[in-house]
């Protein structure tokens, strides 16, 4: 990631004035008492755990109440929120805290960013005995979101949720078409070539009366990317990152994914000039029957449909691959942690994911997996007829200059724009996104 040069007049950027801008966001203490207002996020008492996170509006509002039903696995334990900005100013404010050994004792982090963490020394490892001890155990946890909190055989991340990009859908059009298995799931058997994807989405647009599919992807910097990925993984096609390059790619591989995203909005069947909110707007507006979107968006479109129906993105290469990333927790580095504040923290946390129900209502999945299995989960939809999206999950490839919010995405989607807008044949847009890619591998990490 680049930044921009201060403005004349301005003082430059500094580990300090970045901190202090960190702090200055505000926090909320939760826990054992009432709530109350905190300024620092150095000084706090022995009994409070201090928590940066990204999460405003409902999911901020929600992880209070998880608080808030944590307390009695957490007893004498206050959890202090401090809530940044999302995207590079949070990873920013994140990475300069911890160089420094000042960030907080815990913060939330998507795990597609932690190789530009975990290798660099800006986080500490989790104790996986001392998690163990409140309940919290490395099975618990699926191998597909598991595989990606390790590092040189520690662990640095504890997922909280995973976030999968999905389909949405109304059933009633659904039902009209076919598309409906009788327990109220999609027949994702219907989805499963690009052919014929291509002929369920023309079913779609005729039980619907207007459109099939809704993809909002225009002038967005990472819905492009999204959408290529987890069909590129579905092709099984190798994808590494070694850090000074080149990367290694099936470049026709990526060539015959674009071709098919580039039939799927070729404005026939399904719209092709979407931006994201117009996306939202004509699913809503039931201009559309289905929408391919993060399982992020469920609120939103529950509010204009509360039956809506959703389901894991369908397998339409062979390979079952849905992409996602998953909020994670971290111990920020700290270079001489005391044992029994970690203790804390490690209990807190492993509180925090035991009062998961709370966050599967936004419509995340949560990651420890107990919460996935009980009654009230099952009784919980559309969420549990996509949970099993969780099992086949791809992140970000695990790169420093790659994940959420990051130019990497940005740069990707750039790309794929041009061949879904603009013509550019599949074989030019893939070789374009590969001399993209190796540009950034030929870059050091910055950290």
């Amino acid at each position: 990631m680049t930044g921009t040069p201060a403005p004349v007049g301005r003082p430059a950027l500094t580990r300090r004035r970045a901190l202090t801008a960190a702090l200055a966001a505000g926090a909320t203490v939760l826990g054992a008492g009432a709530l109350s207002g905190c300024g620092s996020a150095l000084a706090a008492d022995e009994s409070t755990v201090r928590l940066w996170d990204l999460f405003s509006g409902a999911d901020g509002g929600l992880l209070n109440d998880m608080v808030k039903k944590a307390r009695p696995g957490m007893p004498g334990t206050r959890i202090e929120r401090t809530v940044l900005e999302w995207g590079t100013p949070y990873y920013t404010k994140l990475a300069m805290a911890s160089a420094g050994g000042r960030g907080p004792d815990v913060a939330v982090s998507h795990m597609s960013r932690l190789a530009g963490y975990a290798p660099t020394g800006l986080v500490d490892p989790w104790d996986l005995d001392l998690l163990a001890e409140y309940g919290v155990r490395r099975e618990d946890f699926t191998d597909a979101v598991w595989s990606r909190t390790r590092y040189r055989g520690k662990t640095y991340a504890i997922p909280l949720d995973t976030h999968p990009f999905i389909v949405f859908f109304h059933p009633e059009p659904v039902r009209k078409a076919g598309l409906l298995a009788k327990d109220g799931t999609l027949d994702a058997e219907a989805f499963s070539s690009p052919d014929k994807f291509l002929a369920a989405s023309r079913e779609l647009a005729k039980a619907s009366g207007k459109q099939g599919v809704a993809f909002g992807y225009v002038n967005d910097t990472a819905q492009g990317w999204r959408l290529f990925y987890g069909l590129y993984k579905q092709t099984g096609g190798v994808f590494e990152v070694p850090q000074g390059g080149p990367a290694k790619v099936d470049v026709d591989r990526m060539a015959e994914v674009i071709a098919f995203m580039a039939k799927l909005v070729d404005g026939r069947v399904n719209p092709r000039r979407l931006d994201y909110f117009a996306g939202m707007a004509a699913f809503n507006n039931r201009q559309t029957a289905m929408i391919l979107s993060g399982e992020w968006e469920l609120g939103t479109f529950r509010g204009a449909d509360e039956n809506v129906g959703a389901a894991p993105f369908p397998t339409v290469f062979g390979t079952p691959a849905v992409y996602a990333d998953s909020h994670s927790f971290v111990l920020p580095h700290h270079p001489d942690p005391d044992a029994a504040h970690r203790r804390r923290t490690h209990r807190a946390v492993a509180a925090l994911l035991k009062a998961g129900q709370i966050w599967a209502t936004a419509g995340h999945i949560p990651a420890y997996t107990p919460v996935t299995r009980t009654k009230a989960y099952a009784e919980l939809l559309p969420q549990a007829h996509y949970k099993t999206a969780a099992d086949h999950v791809v992140l970000d490839p695990a790169a420093w200059f790659a994940g959420a919010g990051s130019d990497f995405q940005n740069a990707m989607s750039q790309v794929l724009q041009q061949a879904l807008l603009d013509g550019l044949s599949p074989d030019r847009a893939a070789r374009a996104m590969v001399r993209r890619l190796n540009t950034f591998l030929a870059k050091p990490s910055p950290a």
